[in-house]
């Protein structure tokens, strides 16, 4: 798998997008220089268009290098899906929030899909309908981490720290107020990538299923390569 990244200073920690120990499949990373996270993440300019060029070249490039499937490693560039998927001949999947049409599905319409968000005052229509969201036809409901302490300061304001169990305790409480918030919410589904680590973390507190990046790119990569199954028992 192609993973396309921002240029960022954090640390990538096992379970984010940018750690190769994260995935059981190989993975090739690509840096976008300059897309640093103000430009994809600002609810002022709202995701900087002139970065599709950028994306749509390295993508390629991961084409011509032979992998199967190509991601990037934030969700808000759910606005460069239709060209992204449109530019190659592999699979693209820009944002872990293409899984929220999915889960509306699974767990019923009556049930609400309960998205955590980097920064819920940048997260716009514009992402959403790039994710195949349509607020007519689906019930979301979406949290922010942007009132945090550590999570801003590490990944929005891109420190170069991290306080590991600090953002873990922050996600967890984040994904508590909404789900006591809002109880019509059936699954909670992560739009960022730095998430990932502490899924299991969110799940064993409020009980339901979480969905993040992980979870799609398993899904991904799995579709595209598939292991024979042998034997009659």
């Amino acid at each position: 798998m192609g993973i396309l990244t921002l240029d960022t200073r954090f640390p990538r920690i096992p379970g984010d997008v940018g750690n190769a120990c994260t995935y059981d499949f190989p993975v090739r990373f690509k840096k976008i220089e300059g897309a640093r996270g103000p430009r994809i993440i600002s609810s002022e300019r709202g995701t900087d268009r002139t970065l599709v060029e950028p994306f749509l070249d390295a993508a390629k490039e991961l084409e011509a290098e032979g992998v199967r499937a190509i991601t990037t490693t934030c969700g808000f560039l759910s606005i460069f899906q239709e060209e992204m998927s449109l530019a190659v001949g592999v699979p693209v999947f820009t944002s872990a929030l293409l899984q929220a049409p999915m889960v509306s599905r699974m767990i019923g319409g009556k049930r609400a899909v309960g998205i955590v968000t980097a920064n819920s005052q940048a997260l716009n229509d514009e992402h959403l309908r790039g994710a195949g969201i349509d607020r007519s036809k689906m019930r979301i409901v979406v949290a922010g981490m942007e009132d945090a302490e550590e999570f801003p300061r590490a990944f929005l304001h891109d420190s170069g720290g991290l306080n590991v169990g600090k953002v873990e305790m922050e996600t967890v409480e984040v994904c508590r107020k909404l789900v006591t918030s809002h109880r019509e919410i059936g699954a909670v589904v992560f739009e960022c990538t730095n998430l990932s680590p502490y899924s299991k973390a969110v799940q064993d507190e409020i009980g339901l299923p979480v969905f993040d990046f992980v979870s799609l790119a398993n899904l991904l990569y799995y579709s595209v390569v598939r292991k024979e199954f042998k034997g009659f028992m």
